[in-house]
């Protein structure tokens, strides 16, 4: 990613944080972390990571969050100062959930001695 990926990373990232907060009905959705961005070089395409503490409701909220990415890019392009607005893909981070399980496999070992 260059520079200006990520710098229109960062921004979607802050963006589409506050947009959760300040202008999304859904409950669900309501309780939704951006984690992370990428952005592809030509700025056509955007992969936005996320989490929720809902984890039972993981499945339906992954598909609220893909089911509203043209929502979040109108949004975008009344808060972005770019000429076009990546198209959205949201994705399940699941690195937080991975680094849990090593916590509490390392817990469990440690306890064991």
């Amino acid at each position: 990613m260059n520079l200006k990926g990520e710098r229109v990373a960062s921004d979607m990232i802050k963006e589409i944080s506050s947009i959760l907060l300040t202008e999304i009905k859904d409950e669900d959705l309501k309780n939704v972390t951006i984690t992370y961005a990428t952005v592809t070089n030509d700025l056509s395409f955007a992969k936005v990571y996320f989490t929720t503490l809902d984890d039972y409701k993981k499945e339906k909220v992954i598909k609220d969050m893909n089911n509203a990415s043209s929502f979040f890019r109108s949004e975008l392009a009344k808060r972005l100062n770019i000429r076009h607005i990546p198209e959205i893909k949201f994705i399940y981070d699941e690195s937080i959930e991975y680094g849990k399980k090593i916590e509490d496999i390392i817990e469990k070992i440690n306890g064991e001695d």
